[in-house]
């Protein structure tokens, strides 16, 4: 049986609240060095037991109208955006690339992304333990898609983490170390040229958003800000249109 187009879009958008809810579990507690697997899911401001009829993405935030149910603490509106905000990646996703390999490939990666990016946006930290465990996935998910060869990868790895190696090298405390590590992964899920086009893409994205930052006084010229949410933006960008925007840069010459 042959399902609809926009069935399985619907699908995969359902799936993405999902994730994005479990992905709320990684966020909060990656940074605290908590298990997000055992301990089961609870308010972190009176330590209550969420039931599973509280569980449900988006719709129980609506239905506790943004409060816990027991202690009536303020729910932060970041749980239902980022399970919103994962089931429209997971459903452009597989609208881009179809029911393949790669779309698996490409899910992970964004879980990954939306994961270091709030991390990064909340406590300036991209954790080594997310980078191990996405180079670790990346080698057997590479190998299952089937998108890139093995030289591209590494070639994708050396050069995105390059890109910000020199530099912070040169300038030493402009680039933290998880950024870098963090751009070695976006490389070898995406292979070359498209993982160097990603970091490129995020510099500039950084910078812009940097320098306005600054102008209008929001930010001050020696204040940190997060760059994974930069590099991951970029990276979405090179996932879903670099192809496209190679082609066209290479038609020029």
């Amino acid at each position: 049986m042959i399902i609809a187009e926009p069935i399985v879009t619907a699908i995969f958008f359902f799936l993405g609240l999902v994730i994005g809810s479990f992905l709320n579990v990684c966020i909060y507690r990656l940074p605290r060095n908590e298990s997000v697997v055992i301990t089961p899911s609870h308010c972190p401001a009176c330590g209550t037991r969420i039931r599973a009829r509280d569980l449900f993405p988006v719709l129980s935030y609506i239905w506790l109208k943004g409060r816990c149910r027991t202690c009536s603490t303020a729910i932060s509106p970041r749980y239902p955006l980022i399970e919103l905000l994962t089931g429209l990646l997971f459903a452009a996703a597989y609208a881009h690339t179809g029911l393949t390999a790669l779309l698996l490939k490409q899910l992970f990666l964004i879980a990954v992304l939306i994961v270091v990016s709030f991390i990064d946006l909340k406590h300036l930290i991209i954790p080594d333990r997310v980078i191990i465990f996405s180079l670790a996935c990346g080698i057997l998910l590479n190998l299952v898609a089937g998108d890139l060869s093995l030289l591209s990868a590494f070639l994708g790895f050396s050069a995105a983490a390059a890109f910000l190696l020199v530099p912070a090298l040169i300038y030493r405390g402009g680039m933290g170390g998880g950024d870098i590590k963090l751009a070695a992964v976006i490389g070898f899920f995406l292979g070359w040229p498209n993982g160097l086009l990603a970091i490129f893409l995020g510099c500039l994205l950084g910078a812009v958003t940097g320098l306005i930052l600054v102008l209008t006084g929001l930010k001050g010229r020696k204040d940190a800000i997060p760059f994974g949410p930069y590099l991951a933006l970029g990276t979405l960008l090179a996932m879903f249109f670099g192809d496209k925007w190679l082609a066209w840069y290479l038609g020029l010459f």
